[in-house]
């Protein structure tokens, strides 16, 4: 009567962890206490001051149904922003489609452009995905969902905690069909440089596979800006296809319940994309359309953004100074401590998240708790 394909699924990640935080007894710990948010990535600083403004003065826009792909203005100042930022020329008509937060693209890309993109087969067998490991749920969903097969890569501390598709076996190369790449990296924080975008784009054109590139995090870094798939493949003068990028404004602008986001690739897969999505997606509502318009035309609040997250690595750095298995990220508002064989078996995942002073008493707390 019902599909056995999900049957052994868990719940969720943060639902799981809720009901783990919940209980009577945690390893011999009694719960209690006031509660620090340092689980799920929700950011926490201010937005911008005018977005109550833009919601307000739109608000009678509720009224209209949006365009499902996204309003005309809205795909200008996301290409506009695109061009600024990695310096690729989208066309906006044909190149992006607006997202109802990114989630929704990453889990329905592979949906959507799986079931438009990935074969059935390759090489005669069933298609593969690869996953970094540790890896966002909702890229072994997707995979799941369209009865391809999800393949786990290591991201370890000897790789720079990010995976090495290089050293995936040729025949599974072979039958690869899409390839997830974060960067930031959820949890690590690790950065993919020019070279290592380079090489796994040289290793799509010769295996024929696309890259799905999720770069939630990409505004939120130490140093040096990072590098983006288009980015690199535009310099490379790769196939237009061969990278689909995913961007959102929840970590970016400090917005995760506007739900805006952007997949943005080449125009065929971006047809194919559309196509399927019209028949289910959930477009944006339109005073929530121009609240990302100009988010997404502003760098003001994007460059604050950064500079208070800076401020908590340097408070997060002081705290763990005398901790040997603290690293400390070059990308994304995650804390990644403990070393440990499985990628994710001997690791705390912390969020940066909270103000200060609570972020703070929560380390200081993990640190005395951990290392007495």
């Amino acid at each position: 009567m019902f599909s056995e394909r999900f049957s052994n699924l868990p719940a969720y990640a943060f639902p799981r962890l809720r009901t783990l935080l919940d209980g009577t007894l945690l390893d011999g710990h009694v719960p209690g206490g006031e509660a620090v948010q340092m689980t799920i990535g929700e950011p926490q600083h201010p937005f911008p001051e005018w977005v109550q403004q833009t919601l307000a003065q739109h608000v009678g826009e509720f009224q209209k149904y949006p365009p499902n792909d996204g309003a005309p203005e809205l795909l200008c100042a996301i290409t506009d922003w695109v061009a600024r930022r990695f310096g690729v020329n989208l066309d906006p008509a044909t190149q992006v489609m607006a997202l109802n937060g990114t989630r929704e693209g990453l889990y329905n890309a592979a949906i959507n452009a799986a079931m438009a993109l990935c074969p059935e087969q390759k090489q005669g067998k069933r298609s593969v995905v690869l996953i970094p490991n540790p890896f966002y749920q909702v890229y072994m969903v997707a995979a799941m969902s369209v009865g391809a097969e999800p393949v786990f890569v290591p991201a370890t501390e000897t790789t720079n905690y990010l995976p090495d598709f290089c050293s995936v076996d040729p025949t599974i190369l072979e039958r690869t069909a899409i390839v997830y790449l974060c960067s930031p990296s959820n949890p690590q924080g690790a950065i993919a440089s020019a070279e290592y975008w380079r090489d796994l784009i040289a290793l799509a054109e010769k295996y024929n596979f696309q890259i799905f590139a999720d770069e939630c995090y990409s505004e939120i870094y130490r140093g040096s800006a990072p590098v983006g798939g288009l980015e690199i493949a535009a310099r490379m003068a790769a196939d237009p296809e061969r990278v689909v990028a995913f961007h959102s404004l929840s970590k970016r602008s400090n917005l995760p319940g506007l739900r805006s986001g952007f997949v943005a690739g080449g125009p065929r897969s971006l047809a194919r994309i559309k196509q399927l999505r019209a028949y289910g997606g959930a477009p944006l509502p339109l005073p929530l359309v121009r609240v990302a318009e100009r988010a997404w035309s502003d760098e003001t609040h994007v460059v604050e953004n950064r500079r208070l997250y800076d401020e908590k690595y340097a408070l997060a750095d002081e705290i763990f100074a005398s901790v040997s298995e603290y690293r400390s990220p070059p990308g994304g508002f995650f804390l990644w401590e403990i070393d440990g064989q499985n990628p994710g078996k001997s690791y705390i995942r912390v969020a940066l998240v909270a103000p200060k002073p609570e972020m703070v008493r929560g380390l200081t707390l993990l640190r005395d708790c951990l290392w007495p």
